[in-house]
């Protein structure tokens, strides 16, 4: 599926989502967006730098190889697979790509919905998707 195709999903399917994007890891860009409400393109480019920092940043980068040692992990998959946080209005769900972990999704929803609703929901497209 492309990466509209993925974000028009998460939008229809988590409950009571604002906003959905699908950032690659590689450039730090955000390669799909959607929102209900306008955002100036600077905001959205801040918000893909953030993901990249959250999940690739050179400390988080450095957690994840001690981790990986610590278990004894030789792996090249990446460690962290997702982040979940809130704010005052919203939920914000971060999941990597099953298939492409240079691939993260990310979903915004109202904070009045189901969090382990929102998260599932956001999971089994991770894992059911490919671009």
């Amino acid at each position: 599926m492309s990466a509209d195709g993925i974000v028009k999903r998460l939008i229809d399917e988590v409950p009571k989502a604002v906003a959905a994007g699908v950032v690659d890891m590689g450039t730090g860009m955000l390669i799909a967006v959607k929102t209900v409400e306008s955002h100036p393109q600077k905001v959205l480019d801040l918000v893909a730098a953030a993901t990249k920092d959250l999940f690739e940043g050179e400390n988080v980068s450095m957690i994840e190889h001690y981790f990986k040692k610590s278990r004894g992990d030789e792996s090249n998959e990446r460690y962290l697979q997702e982040f979940i946080t809130t704010s005052t209005h919203t939920l914000h769900v971060f999941t990597r790509l099953k298939a492409m972990q240079s691939v993260v999704l990310i979903v915004v929803a109202r904070a009045d919905a189901n969090l382990g609703l929102a998260v599932m929901k956001t999971r089994a497209i991770a894992e059911e998707e490919n671009i």
